[in-house]
């Protein structure tokens, strides 16, 4: 692979980040906070790629020019196209044809679309709510249902003991995953940084639970601090639960992690 197949694979990289990060495909690996950042990265690879291109296609250029250089000096122009011929690029050292195989995973980005970390990685990781930490309890969200995450109520759940919810109705959204006996239970998945450290942080439903869905369904449930605990058999940490009122359908949201 010489240099300019190598600046065309850039261009392909970083035009197929920067499509991801337009279209909110990016969501689905890496957090929306880092935005910015690819985005100044995947300009820079095209920049980069095409100073490349025009630094390796100048030489050919002025080669043609009809009132350049070369044309105004026969023998450096025959000199020139001898050395073409039978110079450098005679002996030129040919790159290993597996590098070729760096553009599969350009070719992905740009025509698959992953699905979100969801039940089955839910199901290979412990509750993220591993340890009681310091955790701040603002006032609940205004309006009845509060609108919160699942993080939240679960951190107020557990470590709080429900204190800072003080009896209001909540609003959840989260997807259906197996508990650790069959029964469902409300996740959703945490990112630190990206897909790769993903964790889920788990909550159990008593009540009018969701039943007789397929797993990764989503659904938003209305319910109020419920004092039951369960244990999560891949770390033995404990599992919160809400009381369900209410609960719908709803679709995935474009950002599917918290």
């Amino acid at each position: 692979m010489n240099r300019q197949a190598q600046a065309c694979v850039m261009i392909l990289l970083g035009g197929a980040v920067l499509r991801a990060t337009v279209t909110d495909l990016y969501l689905r690996y890496v957090k929306e906070e880092l935005r910015p950042f690819l985005i100044a990265a995947s300009l820079v690879l095209i920049a980069a790629a095409a100073m490349t291109l025009w630094y390796e296609l100048r030489p050919a250029f002025a080669l043609h020019e009809p009132d350049g250089p070369a044309a105004d000096r026969p023998d450096e122009a025959d000199a020139a196209a001898t050395t073409d011929e039978h110079g450098p690029a005679h002996h030129a050292h040919h790159e290993p044809r597996v590098a070729w195989l760096l553009i599969l995973p350009v070719v992905g980005l740009l025509m698959v679309v992953p699905p979100a970390l969801g039940s089955y990685a839910a199901g290979q990781a412990g509750t993220a709510l591993t340890s009681e930490e310091e955790y701040e309890y603002p006032p609940l969200p205004a309006g009845d249902p509060a609108r919160t995450s699942l993080l939240d109520y679960a951190a107020r759940a557990l470590w709080d003991k429900g204190e800072s919810i003080d009896g209001r109705r909540v609003q959840l959204t989260g997807f259906i995953t197996p508990g650790p006996e069959g029964q469902p239970i409300l996740a959703r998945m945490i990112l630190s940084c990206c897909a790769a450290d993903g964790r889920p942080v788990k909550l159990g439903m008593t009540g009018d639970a969701p039943t007789g869905l397929a797993n990764d369904t989503w659904v938003q449930v209305i319910g109020r601090y419920s004092d039951r605990r369960g244990r999560d058999p891949i770390n033995d940490e404990e599992i919160p639960y809400i009381e369900v009122e209410s609960w719908r359908e709803v679709p995935a949201p474009a950002d599917p992690y918290e």
